[in-house]
């Protein structure tokens, strides 16, 4: 049962963003995460109408519209439901996240030259057949020339920042062999929970709940699971020892650690702990950056 943090919504820029993140520190093996849009403006003597301010770094009204418009555009496509107010604070969580990643790039001195940004401009007008193809992509979604260099530059900063930070996490971690039964009432889980307290055997009630994995999840790291007191419940067992009953919106659970140990992380699991790695300099980040939002 594995978390599966997605905090980048934006699917519009996926073509732009997948060829900008290749070019960053990370590799074809590399999650990419798909960042939003925005468009930084320089300094000027009268502040532009904006959403928000970040580190003194204007969000534009004009900018948050565009993006909210091509986000709800992007869930439409998809057949996913939103609400304006939710989709409203997913497009500005997003376009906070760039800035600062973009920030923190330049302040690691990634510096993106003209000549560069011009030579991915030029790299996406080859992949789409020409200028013209680029330019009727650029209207399609809404950017002018100008708007679409400033939301490239930014997005390229921005990857770089993210593929430095997962390139930190280590493929090797504290995790624990688990093996769970998983009811889908209370009632059930809490007979089972009482026949192995008089001694029946766990495994073999795994094994009745779920016949197909006989309730085998693997090894797991921490921030793994779907549900933090899980996760917490978890990491205080040592081999052969089982939880309560924890309820998680998969259903209720018993876990048993079969083994705990140093282990090499999954694929999967070592994409979750990246996003995590993510999260959480984006909440230190935050937490002392000068972030103002605007009625």
């Amino acid at each position: 049962m594995s978390s599966k943090p997605r905090f980048f919504a934006q699917l519009t820029l996926a073509f732009v963003l997948g060829l900008s993140a290749c070019a960053s520190l990370g590799t074809s093996s590399t999650p990419t995460l798909e960042l939003p849009t925005s468009t930084p403006l320089p300094p000027t003597a009268t502040p532009p109408p904006s959403v928000a301010t970040v580190n003194g770094e204007y969000i534009t009204i004009a900018e948050f519209q565009s993006e909210l418009e091509r986000y709800k555009a992007a869930q439409t496509a998809l057949g996913l439901s939103f609400t304006d107010e939710d989709a409203g604070k997913a497009v500005l969580e997003d376009l906070i996240a760039q800035v600062l990643l973009s920030q923190a790039a330049r302040a690691a001195n990634f510096t993106l030259t003209e000549a560069d940004l011009q030579s991915r401009i030029d790299a996406l007008a080859a992949q789409l057949g020409s200028a013209d193809a680029l330019s009727q992509w650029q209207s399609a979604h809404g950017y002018d020339d100008a708007s679409f260099r400033f939301a490239l530059k930014r997005s390229i900063e921005a990857a770089w920042m993210r593929d430095k930070i997962i390139a930190d996490v280590p493929t090797v971690v504290e995790q624990i062999h688990v093996r769970q039964i998983l009811t889908y009432n209370e009632v059930d889980a809490r007979a089972a929970l009482d026949e192995i307290k008089a001694g029946a055997d766990f495994d073999e009630k795994a094994a009745f709940f779920d016949p197909v994995t006989f309730g085998e999840l693997g090894w797991v790291p921490r921030g793994y699971l779907l549900d933090p007191l899980a996760d917490e419940a978890l990491f205080a067992l040592q081999p052969g020892m089982y939880t309560d009953v924890i309820a998680t919106d998969a259903g209720f659970h018993i876990f048993k650690a079969v083994e705990r140990g140093e282990h090499p992380l999954t694929p999967d699991a070592l994409l979750t702990v990246q996003e995590l790695a993510i999260h959480t300099w984006l909440a230190e980040q935050r937490a002392k950056s000068e972030i103002t939002l605007i009625p």
